[in-house]
């Protein structure tokens, strides 16, 4: 697992920040999902399709984030399960991966309805309740699954099942569509990010806005929020959108108007000391050229091969 599946996994299994994300989606920023709504669920998910001889062969599919959602409506509970699909990068088959990760819910939540049945007292009233273990009266819970984008770019992919399909358009509608529910910081007005209650807003503005320095340092420096931020927000950015951020890891707020500050100074050192080593370079060719300095002793002066030395000498000359 790379660090970026590592970090925005270990992000999106906070409670607040998952419950901000889904609460964005589907009632556009209302707090109707409660983090104490939340029970994390097993990840992993298993998958029996037949095999060529007829036997059933399992496949593991693992999830990134899966919760069940205990909402209480009209003085009843009402369950769901909420998965996230966390994504550092585009996918070309979203909505086919998504829809394996759904129908695998659904399935499993057949085969536990009917486990439960020969395990209890009560008898299926039919032959066909008997022959699927499904009764007329079960119900699934509704699963939704979420893919959370975690670059600047614009979500290029297909949204949905039917524009990856070649098919014609008498045929089309008989194949039922799959939509991709997905939240990208670049598809996000900015007037919207007010919606979110979490630092899940900084950290998806701050991505938004990551590969255009001079829009990045103006909202940072506009917006007082960024002036203390959790250090798993600050981890999470300097990652996804590699930014090299300077800050202190024992502190847990980060500053990031100065941790970018740290960036630039580091640039100005860089520079600095690209001018001195190129100064004492120049110095070096001239005394060559002079015939004071053999061009294996200037090689050495500059801690270079004498094939170094000529490339580089090469290469200032033609500046």
């Amino acid at each position: 697992m790379s660090d970026k599946d590592t970090i925005t996994k270990d992000y999106m299994q906070d409670k607040d920040i998952f419950a901000d994300a889904f609460n964005f989606l589907l009632y556009g920023g209302r707090q109707v999902i409660k983090p104490e709504q939340l029970r994390p669920l097993d990840t992993t998910s298993i998958v029996l399709p037949y095999g060529e001889d007829g036997q059933l062969v399992p496949i593991q599919k693992y999830r990134d984030v899966l919760k069940m959602v205990t909402a209480m409506e009209d003085d009843k509970a009402a369950y769901m399960l909420f998965g996230i699909e966390n994504q550092s990068e585009i996918h070309y088959a979203m909505p086919v991966r998504n829809m394996l990760y759904d129908a695998i819910q659904y399935v499993a939540q057949v085969e536990d309805t009917a486990r439960s049945h020969k395990m209890g007292d009560k008898m299926p009233e039919t032959r066909a309740e008997f022959l699927s273990g499904f009764y007329k009266t079960d119900k699934l819970l509704p699963v939704i699954t979420l893919t959370l984008y975690f670059g600047a770019d614009e979500w290029t992919a297909p949204k949905d099942l039917h524009s990856m399909l070649s098919a014609d358009k008498e045929i089309l509608p008989f194949v039922d569509n799959y939509h991709l529910h997905l939240i990208a910081p670049a598809e996000i007005a900015d007037n919207e990010f007010t919606k979110f209650h979490t630092e899940l807003s900084l950290a998806l503005r701050f991505i938004k806005q990551s590969k255009n320095k001079n829009k990045l340092k103006e909202l940072i420096n506009e917006d007082t929020s960024f002036r203390s931020v959790s250090k798993k927000t600050a981890d999470l950015v300097n990652v996804v959108t590699k930014s090299n951020l300077h800050y202190d890891d024992r502190e847990e707020r980060v500053d990031m108007c100065e941790a970018i500050e740290g960036i630039r100074n580091d640039a100005r050192a860089e520079g600095v000391e690209k001018g001195r080593v190129e100064g004492t370079l120049k110095t070096l060719i001239s005394l060559v050229k002079d015939g004071i300095l053999t061009i294996t002793e200037a090689a050495s002066r500059a801690n270079m091969t004498v094939a170094e030395f000529e490339a580089k000498t090469k290469l200032l000359e033609q500046v």
